[in-house]
């Protein structure tokens, strides 16, 4: 007799599900019968783990924020006290989201998943910013602050961060067009590395240009 999956599999899989469907044809385009085949399990474990798709919807959401800041913020030293410290700490924040968006393999459903829900105005648009982006932005924008002596609450600051992680993301939603023009059949640990060290310099040439 087959044994079942233990409660936590099964929910880990209807998020990678949630994350997949969701991002690939929307909240209303994913019929519950849908994610459960793509989990492999039945449509009752939505409910029984979930309380219902939006339930699932809200936890995907909340999975990609915690994965995504685990993978570019969870070894930040404490705040540096100088420019140069916080100038090299921003462009170790720009290798990271990188790395983790170009080679993870989860990172195409994460950033398609998040990509429609920000264009979706709603509840989970909602938690994405306020749980998720307006917290982290607001972060890097201290650190931005401190390196250029620009205040971290200016127009100017805040756009430069967002042209930061804007340009990172492209390379994940470009990816196609973007081997193609290179000549790279995939991206791999060597194409990673200079598509990090191009942000870096990116971010280093735009701190340079802003500082006070």
């Amino acid at each position: 007799m087959t044994q079942a999956p233990p409660d936590s599999e099964t929910r880990a899989r209807l998020i990678a599900a949630g994350l997949r469907l969701f991002g690939q044809t929307g909240y209303d385009g994913t019929s519950t019968r849908a994610l459960a085949a793509e989990a492999g399990t039945n449509v009752a474990s939505i409910s029984y783990h979930f309380g219902s798709k939006a339930g699932l919807r809200q936890a995907c959401a909340r999975d990609v924020a915690a994965r995504v800041t685990g993978a570019i913020v969870a070894d930040l030293p404490a705040p540096p006290s100088t420019p140069e410290a916080a100038q090299a700490l921003l462009e170790q924040v720009g290798r990271s989201f990188v790395a983790f968006i170009v080679t993870s393999p989860d990172a195409r459903d994460i950033v398609a998943f998040l990509v429609r829900e920000i264009m979706t105005p709603g509840e989970v648009a909602d938690l994405v910013y306020s749980e998720f982006l307006e917290p982290r932005h607001r972060m890097v924008c201290a650190l931005w602050s401190i390196a250029t002596g620009q205040p971290a609450e200016s127009e100017r600051v805040k756009l430069s961060v967002f042209a930061m992680i804007g340009q990172a993301l492209y390379f994940r939603i470009g990816q196609p067009i973007i081997s193609r023009r290179m000549g790279w059949q995939d991206i791999g640990p060597s194409e990673a590395a200079q598509i990090a060290d191009t942000v870096a310099a990116q971010i280093r040439a735009t701190i340079e240009s802003q500082r006070r």
